[in-house]
């Protein structure tokens, strides 16, 4: 039964990300909209860590099996793909190359402020 009530749970707040997606002005993944609530109600104390545990584990365990739909569509559209292989490939490497640039910079401006603040905090 608690398994049940984590489930409902979590599907709970996927439906209400939907529904807060469909109510938006602009189109938004529903999928990360129960995500942030997810997130907000975790920070907020709203949801224990305890109350979806389990389940989450079982999701996290298992997460090869919802990557099974997306290899079923590489498949079906191998033709395409080869035929635009070295164009993906261009995107991934730049793509890659931004987000490790990104997440370079986003270090580095993150510790240039932690040490102003500690500065500021001693003096």
């Amino acid at each position: 039964m608690k398994i049940l009530i984590q489930l409902a749970l979590i599907f709970g707040i996927c439906i209400l990300g939907d529904l807060i997606s469909s109510l938006l002005p602009f189109a938004f993944p529903g999928s990360v909209v129960s995500m942030l609530l997810m997130v907000l109600l975790l920070l907020s104390n709203l949801l224990k860590e305890s109350a979806i545990e389990e389940s989450a584990d079982f999701f996290l365990k298992n997460m090869t099996f919802f990557f099974i739909p997306f290899g079923v569509g590489i498949l079906r559209y191998a033709a395409l793909i080869q035929s635009v292989w070295w164009q993906l490939l261009v995107v991934n490497l730049v793509s890659l190359l931004a987000c490790f640039a990104a997440s370079s910079w986003t270090v580095v401006l993150v510790s240039s402020l932690q040490r102003r603040w500690r500065k500021k905090r001693n003096a």
